[in-house]
């Protein structure tokens, strides 16, 4: 389940897989677009470009479900017949990530702080068995609060896992508040890297950086395990969305799903023609 991108296609995946997102949403009238649309740009770069059949991807913030649905249709794991079916009665695809259906999503998660741990685990297992698999973890900025967060960290340190590459979504809200009012920003790049990790800082938006930092971290022969704090904005595409708490939660209007196709086909898609 891994693709090559060319880097001069990059910009209208970002459009696409957003409309495709935006098209999910509006037809199960549901939440949780926000955070979707804030992370969507690392998973075309760590689950779409970077991942290879050897490797696992997690998305531990399991609200961002939609996002990996649309990413893992596109990579021929989802039908779309079966996304189609998202947040409907039956389905496979609920509003967060279910296992056992889909070979992308081996773990369900969504209960914050709880994706790292399993991916610190499978980490292990891939030294024990002496294989060159990597582990990706998705984590939002704040399941750093989480306690389960920090000893899956020092596990890994502890234990040279350096094919754990961990992406935290610094988009800076959470819940009902702003990280920085909540229990302060502990997706500080200087204490991940004190504890011992090789951290780095990005765009969490400039998909050839990320890339860039992606294959840079893979081959540094550090011996470490890896952090990329990717500064994003939460609504990413959608102007009444970004740096907005509430599209946390809220569902789109009739309008308002007009108006944010619109922005994603002016900001990423224009000359293109969007095919959703």
């Amino acid at each position: 389940m891994t693709s090559t991108i060319d880097t001069t296609d990059l910009k209208t995946l970002q459009g696409t897989l957003r409309l495709k997102l935006l098209s999910l949403y509006n037809n199960a009238h549901a939440g949780h677009i926000g955070c979707s649309l804030s992370c969507m740009d690392l998973m075309i770069a760590a689950l779409i470009s970077r991942k290879r059949e050897q490797d696992t991807f997690l998305l531990s913030k399991g609200h961002a479900a939609a996002a990996l649905y649309v990413c893992l249709n596109h990579l021929g794991d989802i039908p779309d017949e079966e996304l189609a079916t998202y947040y409907h009665n039956g389905t496979t695809l609920p509003a967060h990530p279910a296992p056992n259906h889909h070979k992308g999503i081996p773990f369900a998660t969504g209960s914050l702080g709880h994706g790292l741990p399993i991916g610190t685990g499978i980490a292990q297992a891939g030294k024990l068995l002496g294989d060159d698999s990597r582990v990706f973890v998705l984590m939002s900025d704040g399941e750093t609060n989480e306690g389960t967060t920090w000893e899956a960290a020092h596990y890994a340190i502890q234990n040279g896992l350096d094919n754990l590459i961990v992406l935290i979504d610094k988009n800076g809200l959470q819940g009902f508040n702003t990280t920085a009012n909540v229990l302060g920003d502990t997706a500080d790049v200087n204490t991940w890297k004190a504890i011992g990790f090789e951290t780095v800082e990005v765009d969490g938006h400039n998909i050839d950086d990320l890339l860039n930092i992606i294959d840079q971290l893979t081959t540094s022969g550090s011996g470490k395990p890896k952090v990329i704090i990717a500064h994003t904005v939460k609504g990413k595409g959608v102007s009444y969305m970004e740096n907005r708490l509430e599209w946390h939660y809220l569902p789109m209007a009739p309008d308002q799903y007009e108006q944010a196709r619109a922005d994603v086909n002016e900001r990423y898609l224009q000359p293109y023609e969007a095919q959703v």
